[in-house]
């Protein structure tokens, strides 16, 4: 079959957001180049084992590339694809350049070649996670792996917004909770949370490629083969009562959730949200305090952040 490849050269920070277009557009994978992702590897742990020189890779900004079969009529699809990216700095992302070109490529030519862009990533001390294709011996004992295939979804560890939201899960989970996963996308913070030792996982998603991949990366990870993962418009209709709810998504979408997040935790629950640009941050941080909830951390790395809330005692 052929395929035709929409390539965006745009900036990291809207690499998620458009990458979460393409793939509600109809696309049948992306492949991200992101300058961030070198600069991450410098300090990373693992930044020896990337020799830089052996390859070429995007100086600054970001190159995603996306794929179409020939069956898909584009002149429908792509009007209404760049009319999303455009609206992305009305939610405060930056889309840099923005430039779009297409072009016809064999299914052979983008199945695999995406795979050289991933390496094991360690997060913290006791979380790494690796690309299903790599081999990775444990450092220590305590250390918690998680097997990942990015081929098709987003959240693999290596943008910021994820190693944030990780970082706090690490941080959040005792043992026993029950967590709900809002937007999981690759899943990758399901498989964390039962990691460190959550007891059940929720895991949800509109979109049903999203879905189906965070379920076959469920798979490549025994510990979270009873992760709950379905298709679901944020918690629209859920009620089931969580000790922990998770959400790294747009901080325009999280504050359609917030009603939705008291409603569910526990008292004294975590509610856990990343995928907030500088911009927004304080827009979050007060309609949050609206709703009942305080702010225990704030995590920053670069522009981005995360929050960890927790839902407020009620006063008798």
């Amino acid at each position: 079959m052929k395929w035709t490849e929409v390539k965006i050269t745009t900036t990291s920070e809207a690499v998620e957001a458009i990458s979460n277009i393409m793939i509600e557009s109809g696309a049948s994978g992306v492949s991200i180049e992101d300058a961030l992702d070198v600069e991450n590897f410098k300090s990373d742990a693992f930044g020896e084992l990337l020799d830089k020189s052996t390859f070429k890779h995007v100086k600054e900004g970001a190159i995603i590339r996306t794929y179409f079969p020939e069956t898909m009529f584009l002149p429908e699809i792509l009007p209404e694809m760049k009319e999303r990216i455009l609206k992305l700095p009305e939610y405060g992302l930056n889309i840099g350049e923005n430039r779009l070109e297409i072009s016809e490529v064999a299914e052979s030519d983008w199945s695999s070649a995406w795979k050289k862009y991933y390496h094991p990533v360690r997060i913290s001390r006791f979380l790494t996670i690796v690309p299903n294709w790599e081999k990775y011996e444990p450092k220590n004992q305590d250390e918690c792996v998680i097997k990942l295939d990015p081929g098709m979804a987003f959240g693999t560890g290596t943008h910021p917004t994820t190693r944030l939201t990780l970082q706090a899960l690490e941080t959040s989970l005792c043992g026993g909770e029950t967590v709900l996963d809002v937007g999981t996308g690759s899943g990758v913070l399901s498989i964390a949370s039962k990691s460190f030792g959550a007891k059940e996982v929720f895991a949800y998603d509109l979109d049903e490629v999203a879905v189906n991949a965070a379920k076959e990366n469920m798979d490549l990870n025994p510990i979270a083969q009873d992760v709950h993962v379905s298709a679901n418009d944020l918690l629209k209709g859920i009620s089931t009562q969580a000790d922990v709810i998770v959400a790294n998504i747009l901080a325009d979408i999280i504050l359609r959730l917030i009603a939705d997040a008291h409603r569910l935790l526990k008292e004294q629950g975590t509610f856990i949200v990343s995928g907030i640009i500088k911009e927004k941050k304080d827009e979050v941080v007060t309609a949050m305090m609206e709703a009942g909830f305080v702010v225990d951390q704030l995590l920053q790395q670069g522009d981005w952040f995360a929050i960890i809330l927790k839902k407020a005692e009620i006063e008798e």
